[in-house]
């Protein structure tokens, strides 16, 4: 592969391990400069504060921090909410909703600045490198990347720590607490380490958004989630935006134990990966959405959306948001969404979540139909020929058999 021509690179920057180092590498190997551009997706103080003055610091002669937490909840996560999509039964998509965006505005970035090339710190193995730049592909076309993990003679995250010594990069792994951590408003994935073996049990210590079961307090809690056409719109009766719900429901949910997961999952690239991942808030939401569905959606819409919710989820997992499929897939989950307007009531106890209340002004549960006490709404008598009908191919094939 030849090496790229540029002078001018936007750097998709987070001041962790990887990207910290790539500023000083790009310097090196490219001689050009470097813009780098993060974005607040909900990642937390402790990852912003002094992110600016490092990147200048190691290089960088341009940063953009900007602020997307909005966008990330109302045009991105509530989309996931609604669409119900769960990659492999388990994974709510913490990480890979989020890389759109932040590619997006990468490229945006870069275009506005002048740059003639992209890069980003994805190594050759995971998800994130096509995810990246299958968004570059949709916004900026003709950029070309560079991606120093497919490039330099770095093969091991001790092998980054020890770059990052060398060039005085300041940078919060050792060689004795390397986990590799993505965190948004969403959620927190942890990966490496003792995690690399699935015979690992995950060490309490990895945690950092819920307390275990044994720690979450002996009393129940109960919250109420009101949506409107399938977007979360108050809790407790209290209209909130976007960002302050996810939040208290982060709080609420981290505090009883809930949203914890340990995933053996299929990477787009091939292999199986091991990862753990903490969605507390997210695991509320999505669980509350399903039950108000229940409640409002008919069958035939209700079974069909959940056999495309795994396309959606695996669209999602694979970077292929900037898709027309994917905006189609969208635009039959908002008009699904219409009628799921209510209000859910969860309980929360040492990581175990429950429906306690379903309300809905447009529930399609009729009490007078569904009690066992017989009315007149439904005669019994019609499911004899029913039955007769839906098992005549059965009781003809029976027949051949005698």
């Amino acid at each position: 592969m030849s090496k790229v021509n540029a002078k001018k690179v936007a750097l998709a920057y987070s001041g962790g391990l990887d990207t910290s180092i790539i500023i000083p590498w790009l310097k090196e190997h490219y001689a050009c400069e470097v813009v780098a551009v993060c974005g607040d997706i909900g990642q937390g103080g402790e990852e912003l504060d002094g992110l600016k003055e490092k990147a200048l610091k190691t290089g960088a002669s341009e940063v953009y921090v900007e602020d997307m937490r909005e966008e990330f909840v109302s045009d991105y996560l509530w989309k996931l909410v609604r669409s119900g999509g769960i990659y492999e039964h388990k994974y709510l998509l913490g990480t890979s909703i989020a890389r759109p965006l932040l590619a997006k505005r990468q490229a945006e970035v870069a275009l506005k600045t002048g740059c003639d090339a992209l890069a980003h710190g994805c190594t050759g193995k995971g998800n994130d490198q096509v995810r990246f730049e299958l968004t570059y592909k949709a916004i900026a076309p003709h950029l070309p990347v560079i991606a120093p993990w497919r490039e330099w003679d770095i093969v091991s995250r001790e092998d980054a720590i020890e770059y990052a010594k060398k060039h005085n990069v300041p940078i919060a792994q050792s060689t004795t607490k390397i986990y590799s951590r993505d965190r948004n408003i969403w959620h927190i994935s942890h990966e490496g380490g003792e995690l690399e073996d699935p015979a690992n049990a995950a060490p309490e210590h990895i945690w950092m958004l819920t307390k275990s079961a044994k720690e979450a307090p002996d009393t129940a809690a109960e919250v109420t989630i009101g949506f409107e056409a399938g977007k979360p719109v108050s809790l407790n009766g209290k209209k909130l935006a976007g960002v302050p719900l996810l939040e208290e429901l982060n709080r609420l949910g981290g505090e009883h134990g809930i949203g914890r997961i340990d995933l053996v999952e299929n990477r787009f690239v091939g292999m199986k990966s091991r990862g753990c991942y903490e969605t507390p808030g997210g695991t509320i939401l999505m669980a509350a959405a399903r039950e108000l569905e229940a409640l409002t959606l008919d069958r035939y819409t209700m079974h069909y959306k959940q056999q495309i919710e795994l396309d959606y989820a695996e669209m999602v997992y694979n970077g292929l948001w900037f898709t027309p499929l994917r905006e189609a897939l969208d635009a039959f989950f908002e008009t699904v969404a219409r009628p799921v307007t209510g209000e859910i009531t969860m309980r929360l106890f040492k990581g175990n979540l429950e429906p306690v209340s379903r309300k809905s002004p447009n529930s399609l549960y009729s009490l007078n139909i569904a009690s066992f006490t017989m009315g007149a709404e439904y005669d019994q008598k019609d499911a004899l020929g029913f039955i007769n009908l839906i098992g005549l191919p059965i009781k003809v094939r029976a027949s051949l058999k005698q």
